[in-house]
């Protein structure tokens, strides 16, 4: 009954109620947790968005080869597989808050071994020092955000915080024109030397102090979160009480836990959701835009600006949403955009191959590549970690962020790797098969995704259990 009322509430009654969330929320504590959230993923797209810009100058100053120069760009991928094999296992031992004191100092270290590198190998150290922060980060940055924040604000303060991301690779890719590369590096270790003294004053998860057995700090942790005036008495038994639910019935398996046919379905929904953007051509249109620009006779200038521009306006209308419209309609309108952006992309090559329509070629790959980077935004860019966040239960929590930490490092090192090659091949060809990938994730996602807006974090993970 709950949930029809919720359904027929009008769209009004939703944004006041979201208004009201926030104006509660506005403790401290949690917009201090909130700002690390945030400067966390603008250090993401930084580190990100750091090589494009600065190819040139690097290989110049330092008198790299295309193969040297290949081997920075790609082992920050490497990193990022490293990461992820150990992000569970250490965000479970030592804490959420204490891993991210982790990744902030190693970021810091990468960007200062980058720029004061005098050889290549340091260079490479450097980025794969970023790789492995970024690896444990992508997961941990949704988990930490959706463990503290209130049901209703969920989504949108993890949509929110995420899409900090897309900003920072934006500012990088705007100061490396005029910003030296080894300036540019010191710079960009900025949001994580900001960070560092914040996390003096962040809480740490009281689903974590629950899981380790620190069940007096759970309620104090809350109070602190929701304000002195909030009573928090009933969120902190739900928590506790799920907490005990999941140890009685858990076995000591550790990794393989994960993998008990009860967490079949949560771990298929994570797995492939995080999974879906890289292998519907993520990367390729990531690292290859200017290829893709060029190829269709579109200034790399105009492209590039109008994808920024589009697709982080696209992130703040789907933050605004998320806890509106629920995760799943944002999930379908954002994948069916990202498939008709493929659909378009590859016809636009087909005309040009074949000579067809040559002055509006070029209008209609600046429209698909538009397409798909701000139907991204809109929902395939955070929704996917959110839920990722949500679905886990504590216990197994931390081999799930492996899981899926892999899941995304491996499958965008495919595409990234195989993208030349197949563009070679066929450049129709390559973006006709990313449309039948992202036409089978919508499939997906409209069959077996469920919503998830609205409720706790222990009814949604007693949902997928089975």
């Amino acid at each position: 009954m709950a949930e029809e009322v919720s359904l027929l509430s009008s769209p009004s009654e939703s944004s006041t109620s979201l208004l009201s969330e926030i104006s509660n929320a506005s403790t401290r504590a949690f917009v201090l947790a909130f700002t690390v959230g945030s400067c966390g993923a603008f250090a993401f797209g930084c580190i990100i968005g750091y090589s494009a810009p600065t190819q040139s100058s690097i290989m110049k100053d330092l008198n790299l080869s295309i193969a040297d120069y290949s081997l920075f760009g790609s082992i920050l991928t490497v990193g990022l597989i490293l990461g992820a094999l150990i992000c569970g296992k250490l965000t479970d031992l030592v804490g959420r808050v204490y891993t991210i004191w982790i990744t902030n100092i190693l970021f810091v270290i990468g960007w200062f071994a980058i720029a004061f590198a005098k050889a290549v190998w340091l260079l490479d150290l450097g980025r794969l020092l970023q790789g492995i922060s970024i690896g444990i980060s992508a997961y941990l940055g949704p988990v930490y955000i959706t463990e503290i924040a209130p049901r209703k604000l969920r989504g949108a303060a993890c949509s929110m915080s995420q899409l900090f991301t897309g900003v920072g690779i934006s500012v990088v890719y705007a100061l490396g024109t005029v910003v030296a590369w080894r300036n540019l590096a010191i710079l960009g270790s900025i949001p994580s030397l900001m960070i560092l003294p914040l996390l003096f004053f962040i809480p740490e998860s009281p689903r974590w102090l629950a899981k380790v057995g620190r069940e007096k700090e759970v309620e104090e942790i809350l109070s602190r979160l929701r304000g002195e005036n909030s009573d928090v008495s009933d969120e902190a038994g739900e928590i506790l009480a799920y907490t005990e639910h999941v140890k009685q019935q858990g076995d000591d398996r550790g990794f393989l836990k994960l993998f008990q046919r009860k967490y079949a379905f949560s771990l298929t929904i994570g797995v492939v959701l995080i999974a879906l953007p890289q292998l519907g051509g993520l990367s390729g249109y990531s690292f290859y835009t200017e290829s893709i620009f060029i190829s269709t006779g579109v200034s790399s200038d105009v492209g590039f600006i109008s994808t920024s521009i589009v697709q982080m306006l696209a992130g703040v209308l789907g933050t605004v949403l998320v806890d509106v419209s629920g995760r799943r309609s944002l999930l379908l309108v954002s994948q069916a955009g990202m498939f008709l952006g493929c659909l378009a992309t590859a016809i636009s090559f087909f005309l040009k191959e074949n000579h067809c329509w040559e002055t509006g070629t070029p209008i209609l790959a600046l429209i698909s590549v538009t397409l798909y980077f701000g139907s991204y935004g809109l929902g395939m860019g955070s929704i996917p970690s959110i839920i990722a966040s949500e679905i886990y239960p504590v216990d197994v929590k931390g081999a799930a962020g492996t899981m899926c930490g892999l899941a995304s490092s491996i499958s965008s090192w495919l595409i990234a790797y195989s993208f030349s090659f197949l563009f070679q091949w066929s450049t129709t060809g390559t973006f006709l098969m990313f449309t039948t990938v992202t036409g089978i994730g919508f499939v997906f996602i409209a069959k077996l995704v469920p919503e998830t807006r609205g409720k706790s974090l222990e009814e949604i993970q007693s949902l997928f259990s089975f």
